[in-house]
């Protein structure tokens, strides 16, 4: 099964969340807010400050807004920042850490896939995560690509 982890779940549902407001928002107002784990949203709100995500004010009237607008920040960007590069497979992320990547067949379909993947979550903006309705993108399953994959 692939999955992102939890708190990358969090950190999106977190980054929504303030993308849907344009006030400032404490980790105990976005806690109480989201219904998340106070210790999650802290660790997430700095991490996120970190990663160039979030600004963060200081004071009894402070708290957290997006640095940038909700429409420049990707779902790719986020996970990127919360998990890493986006891989199915460790081939698909990093050469060189299969011993059977000269011989195996799967390679290239593999990255294929992994590049349609981080493809759709480029395309995919936290301003659409807050917009009603969410309408998933059509995907062309049949098509045939337009880049071949390097290897």
């Amino acid at each position: 099964m692939l999955r992102m982890s939890r708190l990358t779940d969090y950190g999106i549902l977190l980054l929504a969340h303030l993308a849907a407001g344009d006030e400032l928002r404490n980790a105990r107002e976005l806690s109480e807010e989201t219904g998340l784990p106070g210790p999650a949203v802290s660790k997430l709100l700095k991490h996120l400050t970190r990663e160039g995500f979030l600004e963060s004010q200081r004071g009894t009237k402070g708290g957290y807004t997006l640095a940038r607008p909700a429409d420049e920040i990707s779902v790719a960007a986020v996970i990127d920042a919360l998990e890493g590069p986006i891989a199915l497979t460790e081939c698909s992320a990093h050469p060189g850490v299969c011993e059977r990547e000269s011989q195996c067949q799967m390679r290239a379909p593999w990255q294929r896939i992994n590049q349609a993947v981080r493809h759709t979550l480029e395309t995919i903006y936290l301003s659409e995560l807050v917009a009603r309705p969410f309408a998933l993108p059509t995907v062309d399953l049949l098509a045939t690509p337009t880049a071949e994959i390097s290897s």
